[in-house]
């Protein structure tokens, strides 16, 4: 089973109030219905969305839909579940504001329809319920999506969803609208708003686990990258050092540079605070990693003043 379906079926698990069961058809209809002269028809590849839709409609207006299923051409064992609604047909858009007094069609419900929290969550079930997919949070991406038919219409949705600071995002594809979500953090938020609590607590965790894996594995990175960055310096130090034993006696030089030459070339994977800590170790003197820095950037000058002289002869 897909993680939207999981939603859904969540929010079908509901229980709303009449009001709220009107601004949940709102939705639905407004967003997977069709409007003809006699009658509505309601079509869906999902028999528990139909006869969700159909207690809706009979607990609301004590009719009962008729169904119809239908195998789908070209599909094996797929079928198509269609609710027909031809009792009370215009009563039913006008208390879900598809329609008004006059009978022409209503693109932004009225304010009645979202105007409280309650009517509102209702209205974003009917939403998901009728026009939505969510990707499982174990893909690659977190994406939330509304398809909807309508830029005026996808514009209200924003607003209705920003109405929870979501950050919801608008694009048109092909002859449709899209209003999506893209943070994993809102999608979450969403999840929450519309009361599907399971899959809140599955989304959270497949996140939580994603997000600390990437912070592991930016650590590991960072860390090999510091690795990295020590065994170079510590091999060009070591390269100075080569030139320095080539062409002078080190007995000749400072005492503390032959001092960190000589733990050089013994720790020579160690970076320069380790190193200071191995000196005050092994000979009970303090050794600051800015002194230890000062002191190889010494020999370093020595060295680069021997291949100079090296290059002239």
């Amino acid at each position: 089973m897909s993680f939207t379906l999981k939603v859904k079926e969540e929010i079908m698990n509901q229980n709303m109030s009449k009001v709220e069961k009107i601004s949940f058809l709102s939705a639905f209809l407004r967003n997977n219905a069709v409007v003809e002269i006699d009658k509505i028809l309601i079509e869906t590849d999902n028999s528990s969305i139909s006869n969700f839709i159909f207690n809706i409609i009979y607990d609301l207006y004590n009719i009962r839909a008729k169904i119809t299923v239908r195998k789908k051409y070209n599909f094996k064992d797929i079928y198509s579940y269609i609710l027909e609604i031809k009792i009370k047909k215009d009563e039913i858009l006008r208390d879900t504001s598809i329609i008004n007094d006059s009978g022409i069609f209503i693109n932004i419900p009225k304010d009645y329809i979202y105007n409280g929290d309650e009517e509102k969550v209702a209205y974003l079930m009917g939403l998901f319920l009728s026009s939505s997919s969510i990707n499982d949070p174990k893909s690659s991406t977190y994406h939330l999506e509304f398809s909807l038919d309508d830029y005026e219409y996808s514009i209200f949705i924003c607003e209705l969803l920003d109405s929870y600071m979501l950050n919801s995002k608008l694009i048109e594809r092909k002859n449709n609208y899209v209003v999506y979500l893209k943070e994993g953090e809102k999608i979450g938020d969403f999840l929450r708003i519309i009361k599907a609590s399971n899959s809140v607590m599955y989304f959270e965790d497949i996140r939580i686990y994603k997000d600390y894996k990437n912070m592991v594995n930016r650590l590991n990175n960072c860390e090999q990258a510091n690795v990295e960055k020590t065994f170079k310096s510590a091999n060009n130090q070591l390269e100075d050092i080569e030139v320095i034993e080539k062409y002078m006696d080190l007995d000749s030089l400072d005492s503390k540079l032959i001092e960190i030459i000589k733990f050089r070339k013994k720790y020579y994977e160690l970076s320069l605070q380790e190193l200071s800590k191995k000196i005050e170790l092994e000979t009970g003197k303090k050794v600051t990693k800015s002194g230890i820095n000062h002191r190889l950037r010494k020999i370093k000058e020595i060295a680069n003043k021997l291949r100079r002289h090296e290059i002239k002869e």
